[in-house]
């Protein structure tokens, strides 16, 4: 099933884009920074907001692999 039809699925995959652009951001970042408008915005978006709310996603992480492991 796509993720995009699974709620569960789709945050997984909100989770990954957050902190894969965050670290990208962290090693790299003129890759992430020349690109601040239009769909590759996103991924700018997305590294924002994996450093300012950095505890609330680490939490987030936590608890989406809590939640596989269990199912």
């Amino acid at each position: 099933m796509s993720a995009l039809f699974n709620f569960q699925s789709l945050l997984l995959v909100i989770l990954l884009m957050i902190c894969t652009c965050t670290y990208v951001r962290a090693v790299a970042p003129r890759l992430v920074d020349r690109n601040k408008a239009g769909f590759l915005g996103l991924f700018f978006m997305s590294a924002r907001i994996g450093e300012r709310l950095s505890p609330y996603v680490a939490l987030a992480c936590v608890a989406m692999a809590v939640t596989m492991l269990v199912q």
